[in-house]
């Protein structure tokens, strides 16, 4: 759902939304899911100390925890292990959900390959890297810079784009771009040229499209976990994310926090403005809504 909001300025946004909000008791959260990139990792790739006690005290309080995040599963499984998540790992925005205590697959929506070329060729006509992930591997179109540094800190290996992969069904296609100017035009108006129903069209990150099947957001990846696994409701859910692809969780989740480092998309969404990545805001957040009596 594209819900158009009047972006605040983020100290009177964050002042509104914290006095707005009451922390609840410890048994109305039952199930914390966070992103990753900008949320529990900042620029150093990894899940700090405060961050991952947190965390734990939140488990010892009864509550699930998972991660929702666009990057593959492949990537995303040492952040799962890191802080020790007990449920399924919702990658690619939920297009992939699969369970790494027993590598069981719950959920999964590629892409129809007609689809997807069509997108192939529309991105070809620009100055953008691409990238196909077919069962969880990552396919070059061509290699780059922004491709290597990409795989670097995805800490996943990659291979070009051959005839062998032509016409099998993606997870997502990626198209980056240094030019933030140039894909919030393509987003734009590939959102004119796609339905909703053909595309889902996000953002992870200021410099990357990103491109599912229709059916894929992080807020049907939480509703999956929330309601059909754990018989949940969406008052009981806590949600922490920082970018575009975190709205539909965020506006699901009964309470959606926005990281300080917020895109200005996601804040007007959130129901309480964390602290930034490095300042251990999900920390704060878990302290605020689950620890606090």
């Amino acid at each position: 759902m594209q819900t158009q909001v009047a972006v605040q300025p983020e100290a009177q946004f964050k002042e509104q939304r914290q006095e707005s909000i009451h922390p609840p008791t410890q048994r109305q959260i039952r199930l914390l899911v966070l992103d990753i990139d900008g949320t529990i990792a900042g620029r150093s790739n990894q899940v700090s100390g405060p961050v991952r006690e947190a965390i734990q005290k939140a488990k010892a309080a009864g509550v699930r925890v998972a991660i929702a995040t666009g990057r593959m599963y492949r990537s995303a499984e040492r952040f799962h292990h890191a802080i020790q998540a007990d449920m399924p790992l919702c990658s690619y925005q939920g297009a992939l959900i699969r369970d790494p205590a027993s590598q069981e697959t719950l959920k999964h929506w590629a892409l129809d390959w007609e689809l997807a070329e069509d997108l192939l060729q529309r991105l070809q006509d620009h100055p953008l890297v691409v990238h196909l992930y077919i069962e969880d591997q990552l396919y070059l179109r061509e290699l780059s810079p922004l491709s290597q540094a990409y795989a670097q800190r995805s800490q996943v290996p990659f291979q070009l784009l051959s005839c062998e992969q032509w016409g099998q069904r993606p997870t997502k296609v990626l198209a980056m771009s240094e030019d933030v100017d140039l894909i919030d035009q393509l987003l734009g108006s590939l959102r004119q040229q796609y339905s909703r129903e053909q595309l889902y069209l996000t953002r992870s990150e200021p410099f990357f499209l990103e491109a599912t099947h229709p059916a894929v957001n992080k807020g049907n990846a939480v509703r999956f976990l929330a309601e059909e696994m754990l018989g949940l409701s969406a008052d009981q859910v806590m949600a922490i994310g920082d970018s575009d692809n975190d709205i539909e969780m965020i506006q699901y989740a009964g309470i959606g926090v926005a990281m300080g480092n917020a895109s200005a998309a996601l804040l007007p969404h959130a129901d309480w403005v964390a602290p930034l990545v490095d300042q251990d805001g999900v920390a704060a957040a878990i302290e605020a809504f689950i620890l606090s009596p």
